[in-house]
């Protein structure tokens, strides 16, 4: 039992760091997007805003593993599941329109530098989250756990997005290449949205976030 309680306060704190991580790569990632007109960056600031409200619920969660054995998902739990779903769904289509808005009027960013930083980082960080979740959710038995860290997967996989198209428009200038990175990204937005308000509708707790 002490030791399910360990594993428990590990998992609190990598939900809590999730959060915290989420906030600062969000308001970064939104100021140096919208400084130097990368829509990419941008998107995907907004992303990590979005991913804050899932990982709320999966922090909420943990709190009430430490206390009991969870079998069902409790109001808290469906609510921030489908403003997470209705944000991502929101992000998809202004991504959409304002990649439309830049085909027409031809806008580029400055510069792609600060992407291809954040994207690196982001990268890093992800992978420890990854890992470290899936070991604490297996230890626990949690298949709640494990599915958050597949959540952290799909930011990684974003990152990975924002890092090619970033590199891409620096190398070759084209600002094309940065909204195939913006539409990149709002494909993932529109899939964990889905996704989302239909775990929001479902009461067991095997899975929380998109691609689980």
């Amino acid at each position: 039992m002490k030791n399910n309680n360990r594993l428990i306060n590990i998992a609190m704190f990598l939900s809590f760091f999730t959060i915290f991580y989420n906030v600062i790569e969000g308001l970064v990632s939104v100021l140096f997007g919208a400084g130097e007109e990368s829509l990419a960056l941008f998107g995907f600031g907004i992303d990590s805003f979005v991913e804050v409200i899932s990982g709320i619920g999966i922090f909420h969660f943990t709190m009430r593993l430490k206390y009991d054995k969870i079998e069902k998902r409790d109001k808290f739990e469906k609510q921030a599941l489908l403003i997470t779903g209705i944000s991502f769904i929101l992000l998809f289509i202004s991504l959409v329109i304002g990649s439309v808005i830049n085909i027409i009027q031809k806008n580029k960013p400055y510069t792609t530098l600060p992407g291809i930083i954040i994207s690196l980082i982001s990268i890093s960080f992800m992978l420890f989250l990854i890992v470290s979740k899936i070991k604490v959710g297996k230890k626990l038995g949690s298949d709640a756990i494990i599915a958050d860290a597949k959540c952290s997967m799909t930011c990684f996989y974003l990152s990975i997005i924002l890092l090619l198209s970033s590199i891409l428009y620096e190398v070759f200038k084209i600002g094309l290449i940065d909204i195939i990175g913006s539409l990149g990204i709002a494909y993932f937005a529109l899939k964990e949205g889905i996704e989302a308000i239909d775990k929001s509708q479902k009461n067991n707790t095997d899975c929380s976030c998109s691609d689980c």
